[in-house]
């Protein structure tokens, strides 16, 4: 299922479901749905059975439900959660820790193959699909990070990998935009990257439940093409399955001596090639400059895109 968190007529937030070319207002079909993506998370299970039955309803009879469909083009997406949980972004490709750490004159550590690591980001600044975002005043070389990222759908402590799947709600596009000369200035400190990516992570639209990747598995992640687009020009490609950790290592990890919670966002890290940095600027365009539009799209899960202003 894909399921999305936009803007209701109220001004709230509100959900959607989508069921092949076609956008559902949940409310519509069900009046004991919660209203938004943090209280899904809250009753996941039951919620999850309901949305099942609805999309499963839609896919037999649609012309029954044309009355609840809403307009795509005309929809304000938000972030898939707004209740500012944690968020852990990983450093799970291989190719972008050897590409980063050797425009540093480093080699990848041996500890890097040991677990995955992760720094926690800004869970406040998440924002959805089709928004503006104002490059910081304090940054010369703004560069967007193309990630999946899966969103915790229960509370779960000491988690083995082989029952982590049973904690994800779905998978969504992940933006983690950078500030890099602020960070090749923190990365000198030993602590960081912290200001240097405060500000923005763009987030969805979609939360795509994990049964849509059926028979996709491939090495640790699925087979799913990872593109960037800068003003409608490819500039990145990647794979999913290309990730070095899975996803259930992450969140083992991660819940090592403490708990998960629902609506907790994990990132995978920058698929090789999915950055400014690592292509770099002068094949690229440039770093990100006001009037940009820049574009992430992960198979199967769908377009995440922002318009940069001053």
């Amino acid at each position: 299922m894909k399921i999305a968190q936009i803007e209701g007529e109220n001004g709230g937030p509100a959900l959607a479901l989508k069921v092949q070319d076609h956008l559902y207002n949940i409310s519509s079909l069900s009046d004991v749905m919660p209203g938004n993506m943090d209280d899904l998370f809250e009753r996941w299970d039951d919620s999850y059975v309901i949305l099942s039955e609805l999309n499963n309803r839609i896919l037999s009879h649609p012309g029954d439900y044309v009355s609840c469909r809403i307009e795509e083009e005309k929809t304000l997406f938000l972030a898939p959660t707004i209740r500012r949980p944690s968020f852990r972004d990983f450093y799970a490709f291989l190719q972008h820790v050897q590409s980063a750490r050797a425009l540093r004159g480093l080699p990848v550590v041996e500890e890097w193959f040991e677990a995955p690591v992760f720094y926690f980001s800004n869970p406040n600044v998440f924002t959805g699909h089709g928004r503006t975002l104002a490059r910081p005043p304090y940054t010369e070389e703004l560069d967007f990070e193309l990630e999946i990222a899966c969103v915790i759908s229960r509370e779960g402590r000491d988690i083995p990998p082989e029952k982590a799947g049973e904690y994800i709600a779905g998978y969504t596009v992940l933006n983690d935009f950078s500030a890099r000369d602020i960070q090749r200035r923190e990365m000198k400190v030993g602590l960081g990257p912290a200001k240097a990516k405060d500000f923005a992570t763009g987030l969805g639209p979609w939360l795509v439940t994990p049964e849509e990747f059926v028979g996709r598995g491939k090495g640790k992640g699925f087979d799913l093409k990872m593109t960037a687009r800068k003003n409608g020009r490819l500039i990145s490609e990647g794979n999913f399955a290309d990730i070095h950790f899975s996803f259930a290592e992450m969140i083992a990890r991660a819940s090592q001596g403490v708990t998960l919670y629902p609506g907790d966002v994990l990132g995978s890290g920058t698929v090789g090639t999915g950055c400014i940095l690592e292509q770099r600027p002068e094949n690229t365009g440039g770093w990100l400059q006001p009037g940009d539009e820049i574009e992430l799209e992960i198979e199967h899960i769908g377009r995440l895109k922002h318009l940069i202003t001053a």
